[in-house]
């Protein structure tokens, strides 16, 4: 029997705020999980506990307690124990279990050092979906719900279709899988296999092997009940040989299952009236003063010239090829010749940090680059920017693209994955319509960046029009109000398939 409404949901991810946190994926895990605590679900995330990461951030965390559960794996002829740690997330009922294993994630960082991979990373994420199942199994969950997040845990549904097919406290679960980015898939060498507990018959072109290798992701997409990413726009890309990263045939076989939800942010930690990292606060209605002291508190933290008038540009992001910071780099004398000035935060590719060192030595009065991050300097950004700059070369959802509309800061995007899905570009007839929330361009080539930039800055000089798309952007729905329903749509879905393949005799 179905359940109609209360719903029991495992989120199974690599990170998540405040505990751990790489990208986006560790906001959206926590933000979700919230957001479905609040439509009266009883949600619990499992994450690896990567102690070293952890100690380094103690002082944002609540108390950690050890449940007592351990859980032994067999690792290719070995027994690995794993501890469960217990922890709440805070201002809600979701319950946090940490898989704690010294061999695995007692390390530096998260995925990998001085820009390599952990050689053991199949292992690793192997031995934690695998942990999942059986805290799953020893805690007595019950999932009606296995919601894996990425390759690192997209081991699960497959291990929920085949090994714990039946299983007491599994007998009415289903699984859905998040891509929240193609380029990253898990992909090892086959004799990897053995790590995953998977029988030989699964490495087939239908199930986990792909172009001869060990694919975890195209392993999830294969086998989960249904499958989502994290923009609409990004769920017809990925079915294209451009985006699809090679799973593009895969993906279109299972275009009925896919959906593409836009994440949404956290409205409790991104809003500009009660943000404890701004020196003063501002609301959609009422904007100034207090976006202008942000200003000028960020000019000063950067070590720019305090002026009210210039246009100040800003980026928090990734270092990467894919983030745009060629075309940045490009278009950087530009940017100074118009007499803007830029900041920047964010921490990646060595080339790229040393390349943006080099422009803000050049120009330091104009340009201002802090590697690192900083969530306080994230926050500040967000609300001191007049401008915010996201020009990917690809970009499944993004975040700060709506936390800048939250912040009054408006975006320059590229039409491309969730970012066509939340700015809307200003023209004569959104202008007119009062919809225009930012300004948008298609080709990712350096003169169209360029060219949007100049345009921006020439509406900025019209207060009045630069004025309504301020307030159109914050008055825009960035929440999970929506999304969290969609979700629940999809779980929905995927019992019923769960239900279908049991009544037929299938697992």
């Amino acid at each position: 029997m179905l359940p109609s409404h209360r719903l029991r949901v495992v989120l199974a991810a690599s990170e998540a705020v405040p505990w751990f946190k790489t990208g986006g994926l560790a906001d959206v895990i926590t933000a979700l999980a919230r957001a479905l605590d609040a439509d009266g679900h009883d949600v619990t995330i499992i994450l690896p506990d990567y102690v070293t990461v952890r100690a380094r951030r103690n002082s944002q965390l609540p108390e950690i307690t050890d449940t007592g559960i351990r859980c032994n794996i067999n690792m290719n002829g070995e027994t690995v124990t794993g501890s469960v740690r217990w922890t709440p997330l805070m201002d809600s009922d979701v319950k946090v279990l940490l898989v704690a294993q010294d061999r695995y994630f007692k390390r530096p960082q998260l995925y990998m050092e001085d820009g390599n991979g952990y050689a053991d990373n199949c292992e690793r994420f192997c031995f934690f979906s695998r942990a999942v199942m059986e805290i799953c199994s020893q805690m007595a969950l019950r999932p009606d719900i296995l919601h894996c997040n990425d390759w690192q845990t997209a081991l699960v549904p497959a291990l929920l279709h085949t090994q714990y097919a039946g299983r007491p406290g599994f007998e009415n679960t289903a699984s859905v899988i998040t891509i929240h980015n193609m380029a990253f898939q898990g992909q090892f060498w086959h004799y990897d296999l053995v790590l995953t507990g998977m029988a030989r018959q699964y490495f087939s072109t239908h199930h986990m092997e792909h172009q001869g290798q060990l694919n975890l992701l195209k392993t999830g997409i294969a086998m989960a009940d249904q499958v989502t990413t994290v923009s609409p726009t990004y769920a017809e890309e990925i079915c294209t040989a451009e985006a699809g990263c090679g799973l593009d045939g895969l993906l279109t076989h299972r275009k009925s299952d896919l959906t593409g939800i836009l994440n949404g942010i956290d409205q409790a930690v991104w809003n500009p009236e009660t943000d404890r990292h701004l020196i003063s606060h501002y609301t959609a209605d009422d904007p100034q003063p207090g976006k202008s002291d942000c200003k000028q508190r960020l000019q000063e933290r950067m070590g720019v010239t305090v002026r009210k008038e210039v246009p100040l540009l800003g980026m928090v992001s990734r270092m990467s090829h894919q983030k745009g910071f060629d075309l940045i780099l490009e278009v950087s004398d530009c940017i100074v010749f118009q007499d803007l000035q830029l900041v920047i935060l964010g921490t990646g590719d060595r080339g790229i940090e040393e390349e943006l060192r080099r422009v803000a030595a050049e120009y330091p009065s104009r340009v201002a680059v802090t590697i690192g991050f900083d969530d306080s300097l994230a926050h500040q950004i967000e609300a001191g920017s007049d401008i915010f700059l996201m020009p990917s070369r690809f970009e499944p959802c993004g975040l700060n693209q709506m936390y800048s509309l939250r912040y009054g800061t408006v975006p320059i995007v590229r039409r491309i994955g969730g970012l066509a899905d939340s700015v809307i570009d200003t023209t004569r007839k959104t202008l007119a319509d009062k919809s225009a929330t930012g300004f948008v361009f298609d080709k990712y080539c350096s003169l169209q960046l360029a060219e949007t930039i100049e345009r921006a800055v020439a509406t900025y000089r019209q207060a009045a029009v630069w004025e309504q798309i301020i307030h159109n952007g914050m008055s825009t729905d960035c929440s999970w109000r929506h999304s969290v329903q969609q979700y629940v749509h999809v779980y929905r879905d995927a019992l019923e398939r769960r239900h279908e393949r049991a009544t037929d005799g299938r697992q």
